[in-house]
């Protein structure tokens, strides 16, 4: 019988499923990690929470085969080591999505009626009604930034207390946002305009520090901010700052370590939980039913969904995925970075057809910039769909004899809907653009800084670009310059020794009177 080892306070509905499905469970929560891995290092299996699994911790299990996270996140997990040591590593995603919505909700209602502070007055003998003087969550405008599993969670959850929701989130579709009730708006507006604001959104190198002292200080007096996301979005000295001028009320359960201890916000914060959002009964019993049920299929059935450190599968080269992003991006800089696909048609040509899943994490990456660091290979086109995206992948005619190559279409748009197409292939293992919308035999290599321009064909557009750039000091690499004859329409390729400032771009396409005009730069 395999053993499956659970050093962790997980409901212990997971250890029974697995018991009645033949498998030897040691939970246990008290000893410490090391010594019972030591006493245990026969375990093929193993579920945490948010131990820290470490290559010490990796080779003291000679035989394990599967790590399963009972939660979304797997930080705390080396899962590049453990892939070194051909183990697979899962999560299970959304399993805590409801626990966070409902503490979002009730954060909300405990701050703007008191109820912490009114507490403790009335345990100590007071009874300040005239204190306590609160607001009402109904009919309010709730901005909420990201709309994933818990964003849209909370727009239900709302749905009772009859609010506004102004949602900010660049994956989501207009049409899925209309069926959900929400307002598109961009992250200002809704710092603008709510009076309530919950934070759904990852920390990475885009958004850390992103709640900055140039939002909160656009915010209303009185305004609630919600943070059960992640501590490092938000610049606490700022928030410090803005504390002081306006009368901000601030909910925070995300620290940068969970630990007992003193908290640097504990000044600024109205009411602070100890990260507890997916802390509840429900919550538990779901993970420990998932990640049991996923341990089983896997080992049984060898169901691999929900893996975050899959390999390659042998034959696909990873320079394929590399071009997916490459060709999504530049299609997605057509569109226009603002624009929110709503459908994405793939064609896979040759043996990459049988690759498709493969390919479509880079895929959906190149719509939005840190979807790897979150979400599994397995996971890309059910993420698509949670944003309203529908992702088509095309049969193909391999009679055209386009060898390994493949195509991706972005659409934008509902009643007026607007089209980017880019194919590209691998030329002596280089990524090469073969063909952008109408215009063909591009033969662009993508790497390094790339301004495309495209505007009504005529003589001397190139040198007005070409001067514009030279005042700045912009040296020109390369050019290419292909025609969509029928249309009378041009495109530029011009490759730069440094990225061309955003500035200079919009300078470029009002001066020729370009129809789009973009900056690409990707590094292999």
């Amino acid at each position: 019988m395999k053993k499956i080892l659970i050093p962790t306070k997980l409901d212990k509905f997971a250890a029974g499923l697995l018991v009645d499905n033949g498998y030897t469970v040691v939970q246990d929560a008290d000893t410490p990690l090391a010594e019972l891995v030591a006493a245990n290092a026969d375990a093929e299996g193993m579920i945490v929470r948010s131990e820290k699994i470490t290559p010490a911790v990796i080779d003291a299990l000679p035989n394990l085969k599967l790590i399963v996270r009972a939660g979304a996140g797997f930080n705390t997990i080396d899962t590049k080591y453990a892939r070194s040591r051909d183990i697979d590593v899962m999560n299970t995603p959304g399993a805590n999505s409801n626990a966070v919505a409902e503490e979002v909700i009730a954060m909300m209602l405990a701050a703007v009626r008191f109820l912490i502070p009114g507490d403790i007055s009335t345990r100590a003998g007071n009874w300040e009604k005239k204190k306590f003087m609160g607001r009402e969550l109904t009919g309010k405008t709730v901005g909420i930034l990201g709309l994933g599993n818990i964003g849209q969670l909370v727009v239900r959850r709302l749905a009772g207390f009859e609010v506004k929701v102004l949602g900010y989130d660049p994956m989501m579709s207009p049409a899925l946002a209309d069926k959900l009730g929400v307002e598109l708006n961009s992250v200002e507006e809704i710092f603008k305009n709510a009076d309530f604001i919950t934070l759904h959104i990852p920390e990475n190198d885009e958004t850390r520090g992103m709640i900055n002292y140039r939002l909160l200080s656009l915010l209303k007096d009185g305004a609630v901010l919600v943070n059960c996301a992640r501590a490092g979005i938000l610049n606490e000295n700022d928030l410090r700052t803005i504390k002081a001028e306006k009368q901000i009320i601030y909910c925070n359960d995300v620290y940068p370590k969970d630990e007992a201890g003193p908290k640097s916000v504990a000044d600024v914060a109205d009411i602070m939980l100890p990260h507890i959002g997916a802390n509840t009964r429900e919550a538990n019993f779901v993970a420990a039913r998932r990640s049991a049920e996923q341990t089983i299929a896997y080992f049984e059935q060898g169901v691999t969904t929900y893996v975050v450190n899959k390999e390659l599968p042998d034959g696909l080269d990873p320079h394929y995925q590399k071009l997916a992003y490459v060709l999504t991006s530049i299609a997605h800089g057509y569109l226009g970075k603002e624009s929110q696909p709503t459908r994405i048609e793939t064609s896979f040509y040759g043996e990459l057809n049988k690759y498709a899943k493969w390919l479509t994490t880079p895929i959906a990456a190149g719509i939005i910039d840190d979807y790897n660091a979150f979400h599994a290979i397995n996971d890309a086109a059910g993420f698509l769909q949670t944003r309203g995206v529908e992702l088509i992948n095309r049969d193909v005619d391999d009679s055209k004899h386009y060898g390994e190559s493949m195509t991706v279409d972005l659409f934008a748009g509902n009643e007026s809907v607007s089209k980017a197409s880019v194919r590209g292939t691998l030329t002596e293992n280089h990524l090469m653009i073969s063909r952008i919308n109408n215009f063909d035999s591009l033969y662009l290599e993508p790497t390094g800084n790339n301004l495309f321009v495209e505007y009504a064909d005529e003589p001397g557009v190139i040198g007005k670009i070409a001067s514009i750039l030279g005042e700045k000091n912009i040296n020109i690499v390369d050019i290419r310059a292909p025609q969509d004859v029928k249309r009378g329409m041009s495109l530029a390729v011009i490759k730069t020794g440094v990225e061309v400032p955003e500035l200079i771009v919009d300078k470029i396409k009002e001066v020729i009177k370009a129809r789009h005009a973009f900056q690409f730069s990707f590094n292999d």
